[in-house]
């Protein structure tokens, strides 16, 4: 995934951007960089790796030495940035995030004009914030180029731009991801998630249309592009990747993770399928909210039969080597064995994408001395990567563990029926949830339906992304 943050003020902002990115953090885990524009002294530009120490660690000595009254900074999930270009349209900053699908393709047609050329990355690909760059830098101006790359993108992109008038922030054409605009006293900010600027200082004041794009200066914002009509803001959001406090299009993230919680207990009382067990409980931080709700609504009483230690390591993927990040990931499962030995649990995952690491979680359940492990997602079946952003991509459909149980289960057939394997109420979709039990170690298995998700985020859900659970777009 990623995230983004950017303040045009009055004052200093460095270190708003600062923390405004810092804020950001929970998106990605590989690269953050921050730039900075200061009237007298231009440009002050700084890319740190974050895979193995956090942004704050990496940035703390750069602060002291930027200077500026606007900027920008990111948390990338696949590239460095912000990219600082120089081109017929000015010098200026860029990031994004999404994903650009049909990158060579578009990297073809630049070359097809001779002079053309790009900075190869050590991957010998095309950094996907200086291909949208090039796609603005075709127009006659900023905001005409924006909306050609919006339309020659095949994915999602969302940026931002920081000029030396301000910032351009440009929500994708479909509005896949948020983008929200705060103002203060001294100036205003622009932001992926709305809880980063609260802290700051800043208050709500505006939230961007699907592929709008809007200027944002120190006294206020305008808009040089109007929103489209069709949004499909991505339910993820909701589910797993947005942090607790933030709102979108008006819905607060733990809210709905009560209530999504909630309806699926409820819908299991109806049809006489919850377990009886002693605890209900959340896995991982994310899927807690969801446990919440479910225990509320079920009479269940919630706890926390394992915590993790996260001083050391906040994050289990840190380490380069999969062998150091398996052995990360057992070392933060702390149990408690009053709450596990000779327990039935029920535990509410926020997704299941591929099973890895749940598989270890239940293998380390049942070694620690739990009678049963019942298992709930709190969306339904993934069976299709994502094309947008970076939540659940993967190199083929078949690592993820429907897909891959349904090939199992029945072959090239199966694949033709996705659509009833996701519905736990056919033969085929009771076929794929014992499947998956008897692989994973499940005393039972149960997804959230799609419905019920809908119901829980409570928008028009004509308005909402659910591409990776049915295909359709």
């Amino acid at each position: 995934m990623g995230g983004f943050f950017g303040a045009v003020c009055k004052r200093d902002c460095v270190l708003d951007v600062f923390f405004g990115t810092d804020y950001h953090s929970h998106l990605g885990t590989k690269r953050a960089g921050m730039a900075i524009y200061d009237r007298k002294d231009g440009f002050q530009r700084q890319i740190h790796s974050i895979e193995n120490t956090p942004f704050r660690t990496k940035f703390d000595k750069d602060i002291s030495e930027f200077h500026g009254c606007s900027g920008i900074g990111c948390i990338s999930d696949t590239d460095p940035q912000p990219l600082l270009v120089r081109s017929h349209l000015g010098l200026y900053a860029i990031t994004t995030v999404g994903i650009i699908n049909n990158a060579e393709e578009l990297v073809a047609q630049y070359f097809s004009d001779h002079g053309h050329q790009f900075m190869a990355m050590s991957s010998g690909k095309v950094n996907s914030t200086e291909l949208a760059a090039a796609l603005i830098n075709q127009a006659d101006d900023l905001v005409s180029g924006i909306r050609h790359a919006q339309a020659k993108i095949d994915g999602s992109c969302t940026m931002l731009l920081l000029t030396a008038d301000g910032i351009i922030a440009a929500r994708d054409a479909l509005g896949r991801l948020p983008v929200l605009v705060g103002q203060g006293e001294d100036g205003c900010c622009v932001s992926f998630e709305s809880f980063a600027y609260h802290k700051l200082g800043y208050h709500d004041a505006y939230e961007l249309g699907p592929g709008e794009i809007v200027k944002v200066t120190p006294t206020g914002w305008e808009t040089l592009s109007p929103a489209g009509d069709k949004m499909r803001i991505c339910a993820f959001l909701w589910t797993y990747y947005g942090y607790p406090n933030s709102n979108y299009e008006g819905v607060n993230v733990e809210v709905m993770r009560y209530r999504n919680g909630e309806i699926m207990a409820r819908d299991e009382v109806k049809k006489g399928k919850m377990p009886k067990v002693d605890f209900v409980a959340g896995v991982p931080d994310s899927g807690v909210p969801h446990a919440i709700g479910y225990a509320n609504r079920s009479g269940k009483p919630f706890a926390r039969p394992f915590v993790k230690y996260t001083p050391t390591w906040p994050r289990s993927f840190m380490p380069a080597d999969q062998k150091a990040r398996n052995q990360v990931a057992k070392m933060k499962q702390i149990p408690v064995p009053e709450l596990i030995e000779g327990k039935k649990l029920l535990f509410v995952d926020d997704s299941i994408v591929r099973g890895t690491q749940l598989q270890e979680t239940v293998e380390f359940l049942y070694g620690s001395g739990a009678e049963e492990v019942h298992m709930r997602s709190a969306c339904p079946p993934i069976m299709y990567g994502c094309k947008y952003l970076n939540f659940s991509r993967s190199n083929s459909d078949m690592e993820l563990l429907a897909r891959r149980t349904i090939q199992e289960l029945e072959g090239d057939e199966g694949q033709q029926h996705l659509e009833e394997y996701a519905d736990s109420s056919t033969d085929r979709g009771q076929c794929m949830l014992k499947a998956i039990s008897d692989k994973l170690g499940f005393s039972s298995l149960g997804y959230q339906s799609l419905d019920g998700l809908l119901e829980a985020i409570g928008i028009d859900r004509d308005k909402i992304c659910t591409y990776c659970w049915t295909g359709k777009e």
